[in-house]
């Protein structure tokens, strides 16, 4: 019961920090709130709708996006005099001045700048992977990109190159934040995004929205709801990222599922030494039935055994699982193995509704494990005789 306990713990808290690590850098891409069309991928907004917006409670900041999917290139010619062709489908995102004020991204520019630039001389920030497959340096910004969006009201032709708009745009650094950001995004001024996709003034992807930490989303989510109305979609942190963290919670008790099957199976070392001890204490048992003792009475005396065994099990694995979570946290014991992780050790978080629900469940085990053996012991019939 000690090392099964002590597991359940572990593997729960190890569980809980990955789970903070991973949210910790979604955290950092997607935004408090985000608002989207309930139809289609253009959203109208007038300025009194966006003065709406800014006047709901709990709403702090608000940034302007219009996005699409796209193809950047980086062609040329070497000095030897070939040429090169490297290309990259990305997700272009036009980002306002706001930007800055409610997401992270900015703050995670290790070389370069977050330079946007203006409508008419674009800088565009890459993710890290995007840089690496297009070849390129993006803080010296020595060549500019060429940028492919689909046009929005692009007619059927036979040429796909009428229903696409190009652009060259240069580059003004690089953004590190999660492999499937870092690959698949590539950042820009909002004005450009706009140009290519042949938007209207008013016409964007979507608004993404900082809530001050004080405000309940959920509140803030109804209130904007109500204002805009049903043409609109509102939608929180975890709306936005629903399917991972869900996958997440459902690995989490899968795992702890899997646990309490290897710990019931351990239970029946309580079994076995329970009945050794109804086969061992037979007279014992007889002598408690002739002063008056009834099978209640000595039912409960072998369930409070087991239950003594779950009790100082539990307690004992509990302070084990605290000092190897302490000897993890402290010099990162058990390192992760590939290299390709942001940290290099498994992380550890301890909650104490871990603690409680495993506490339970230590304690139920024994009980359930000590119910065949108590059971038994106080259905015997015993007789003293003198010798």
């Amino acid at each position: 019961m000690t090392f099964g306990t002590t597991a359940l713990i572990l593997i729960l808290s190890v569980f809980n920090g990955f789970e903070g690590m991973v949210k910790s850098l979604y955290t950092t891409f997607y935004t408090d709130m985000k608002i989207f069309p309930a139809q289609g991928k253009v959203l109208t907004l007038t300025s009194e709708q966006l003065k709406q917006i800014r006047g709901v409670s709990g709403v702090t900041n608000l940034s302007l996006i219009a996005e699409e999917k796209g193809l950047l290139q980086n062609s040329g010619i070497n000095r030897d005099s070939t040429e090169y062709n490297f290309q990259r489908a990305v997700t272009i995102k036009g980002v306002d001045e706001n930007f800055k004020n409610v997401s992270g991204v900015p703050g995670n520019v290790p070389r370069g700048s977050f330079d946007l630039g203006n409508d008419e001389i674009p800088y565009m920030v890459l993710g890290v992977g995007v840089e690496d497959a297009l070849h390129v340096e993006a803080e010296k910004n020595l060549f500019p990109l060429m940028a492919y969006l689909p046009k929005k009201d692009s007619s059927t032709s036979n040429d796909p190159l009428q229903n696409v708009s190009a652009d060259p745009v240069n580059t003004s650094g690089v953004f590190v934040i999660q492999q499937e950001f870092d690959f698949n995004y590539a950042i820009t001024n909002i004005g450009f995004v706009k140009k290519l996709l042949g938007l209207k003034p008013n016409e964007y992807s979507s608004v993404e929205i900082a809530i001050n930490k004080e405000s309940n989303a959920d509140d803030v989510k109804e209130s904007l709801q109500q204002q805009l109305g049903k043409n609109y979609l509102v939608q929180t942190r975890y709306e936005q990222n629903q399917g991972l963290y869900s996958i997440m919670t459902t690995e989490k008790w899968v795992m702890y599922a899997v646990l309490v099957l290897i710990m019931c199976v351990f239970s029946f070392t309580i079994v076995s030494s329970l009945t050794m001890l109804v086969l061992e204490k037979q007279k014992d048992i007889s002598i408690l039935h002739a002063l008056g003792g009834n099978n209640n009475f000595i039912q409960r005396i072998f369930l409070s055994e087991g239950l003594l065994i779950g009790i100082f099990g539990g307690i004992a694995g509990i302070i084990l699982a605290l000092v190897i979570a302490w000897l993890q946290v402290t010099y990162k014991l058990i390192p992760l193995q590939g290299g390709s992780f942001l940290i290099d050790y498994y992380p550890v978080k301890l909650k104490w509704p871990d603690f409680v629900l495993v506490a339970v469940t230590v304690l139920f085990i024994a009980l359930l494990a000590s119910w065949i053996p108590a059971r038994k012991a106080a259905k015997q019939e015993f007789s003293l005789r003198a010798e």
